[in-house]
């Protein structure tokens, strides 16, 4: 997946123009304004086209870097059986850090959600590790999570005083946690 963050970062510092990049994929079966266009939003971080293997590929040579080094490998658990307001408390934790740095924090972590972040973690590495990024050097640009509501069959009634019912509800979260070279 292509890195907003890093295509803006490199722009600027290699002073590369938009119609410089959308030239590069023109040739790529795009058309001028259609290029233009993408590499505008792609900028911006709204992947609207989704660039393709191809298209980061010939970006990555208009700019005279790797592939992976404008690259980032995303991963996430979709409702998570624990509250988005105590994952967010471990996710916090390892924003910034190395992924190995971060893997030791969350093993030593006395919560409940990293043993599943643990696992995001390792699955956003494994896709690094599969497109032949350098493991050593990744690390965490982004933990994110987000709230997914009340769990599928957690609705029950807990009794009250004088017939009253109180209602009991699981929530649940996304957690999303993308990696990056450094």
């Amino acid at each position: 997946m292509l890195s907003a963050k890093k295509l803006k970062e490199l722009c600027e510092q290699r002073d590369i123009s938009i119609d410089q990049l959308a030239g590069q994929l023109v040739r790529g079966g795009l058309s001028e304004k259609q290029a233009k266009s993408a590499v505008e939003n792609w900028k911006k971080g709204l992947f609207k086209p989704l660039p393709r293997k191809e298209d980061i590929r010939k970006l990555a040579t208009a700019l005279y870097v790797d592939v992976n080094d404008i690259s980032a490998w995303k991963s996430s658990c979709r409702y998570a059986p624990f509250s988005a307001r105590k994952a967010r408390l471990v996710s916090q934790l390892i924003v910034g850090r190395s992924v190995q740095d971060a893997m030791d924090v969350l093993k030593f972590t006395n919560k409940r959600a990293a043993e599943t972040i643990n696992k995001v973690l390792k699955c956003a590495v494994a896709d690094a590790d599969g497109q032949e990024a350098d493991v050593e050097n990744l690390f965490i640009s982004e933990a994110r999570v987000d709230d997914a509501g009340i769990r599928i069959g957690t609705k029950r009634w807990i009794a009250k005083d004088r017939g009253r019912a109180h209602p009991i509800r699981k929530t649940a979260c996304h957690v999303h946690v993308t990696v990056t070279q450094a």
